[in-house]
């Protein structure tokens, strides 16, 4: 009745990309599936929602095309701000924390609620490519005068896809649009290294979206995660 990918999830067993192939599975996911997180349609989730599961996160996939679409030279040189310089990102997870953290407050969708061991413990596999894959060349960072991580962005290999894990900024305002000059950057390398797709996930209501439709990133699926009572 249902297709997906297991995984683990903030500590929940993860349905990820479930798809309905038969029968509905409501039931099914309800009586066999107490506490796991279900990632698919948008009516699959509305459905779960009104059997009492909660909502994770209503996002968008995104991809971009670096061959029909390819990035503008000059993205490569974009400057930075005065005393920040582009770093690659070979750094441990403690030294990306801060900026990380920092990134996405209490108001923001995609705010991380664990405590900062926790939050360590979700960067650490990521860097080490076992969340996501691979973190691949093209990502990068940008770090101050005394070598402190500012904002970086983080693209791994997803099975064969460039994707783009997470992008992230300290939010004071000397750093509006840092954001943007590293996606550029990093679009740039991806490009000139033969990349040839990039794709990324974004919540819906992150404003980031619209950051990433200027970069010529395009929709093409929407997913609602929830949580199974």
């Amino acid at each position: 009745m249902l297709t997906y990918i297991q995984g683990t999830r903030d500590g929940h067993p993860w349905a990820d990309l479930a798809e309905v192939v038969g029968p509905d599975p409501v039931q099914s996911i309800l009586a066999k599936m107490s506490g796991w997180a279900v990632s698919g349609s948008v009516e699959l989730g509305d459905q779960l929602i009104r059997h009492g599961a909660s909502i994770v996160r209503h996002a968008h996939s995104m991809h971009r095309d670096l061959i029909s679409d390819t990035p503008l030279p000059e993205w490569s040189s974009d400057s930075l701000p005065v005393g920040l310089h582009f770093a690659s990102c070979n750094r441990q997870a403690h030294h990306l924390l801060p900026a990380w953290r920092a990134a996405f407050s209490p108001e923001h969708p995609d705010h991380y609620h664990g405590s900062d061991e926790q939050a360590l413990a979700q960067l650490t596999p990521l860097l080490a490519g076992q969340v996501l894959g691979a973190v691949m060349p093209c990502s990068t960072l940008a770090v101050d005068e005394t070598d402190c991580v500012i904002a970086g962005v983080i693209v791994t290999n997803r099975d064969g896809l460039p994707w783009v894990a997470t992008v992230f900024r300290q939010p004071d305002p000397c750093y509006a649009g840092l954001g943007a000059v590293l996606l550029r950057q990093m679009l740039a390398d991806a490009a000139a290294s033969g990349l040839t797709e990039i794709g990324l996930v974004v919540s819906d209501a992150n404003p980031a979206r619209r950051l990433y439709e200027k970069l010529g990133f395009q929709l093409t699926s929407t997913s609602l995660t929830v949580l199974v009572p």
